[in-house]
C-alpha cells in the first residue's frame, strides 16, 4: 500500500498537465501566430509520429517480431484506405487478411 500514493500522484500529475495542455489551445488561439515553416514542420512531424506508432504496433510483439501476418494485414488495410475503402471495409480487409495467412502458417 505504500506504493498507492506516490502512483496517484504521478496520476494526478499526469491529468493535471493533460488538461493544461488540451486547455491551452482555445486560450492561445489569435493570440500565437505560427509561421508557414513552423505550421509544415508540426504536421510532417505529426506524420512521423503516427508512422513511427503504426510501425511499431504492426511489427513488434511482446519485445519481439510479430511475424508476417501482422504487417501483411496493416499493409492490406492500408490500401484498401489508400483506394478510399469504406473504414467497416479496411478494418474487415486487415482482419481477413492477417486471419488467412495465419490460418495458411504465416506467423
Amino acid at each position: 500500500m505504500s506504493g498507492t500514493a506516490p502512483a496517484l500522484a504521478a496520476v494526478l500529475a499526469l491529468a493535471v498537465g493533460t488538461y493544461a495542455f488540451r486547455l491551452a489551445g482555445p486560450l492561445l488561439h489569435g493570440r500565437v501566430e505560427l509561421s508557414a515553416r513552423v505550421r509544415r514542420l508540426l504536421s510532417a512531424g505529426a506524420v512521423v509520429l503516427l508512422v513511427a506508432l503504426l510501425a511499431t504496433g504492426a511489427l513488434t510483439e511482446a519485445r519481439g517480431f510479430a511475424g508476417w501476418a501482422r504487417p501483411a494485414g496493416v499493409l492490406a488495410g492500408g490500401v484498401l484506405a489508400w483506394r478510399r475503402a469504406p473504414f467497416v471495409v479496411v478494418v474487415l480487409g486487415a482482419a481477413a487478411t492477417t486471419a488467412g495467412l495465419r490460418l495458411a502458417g504465416v506467423g
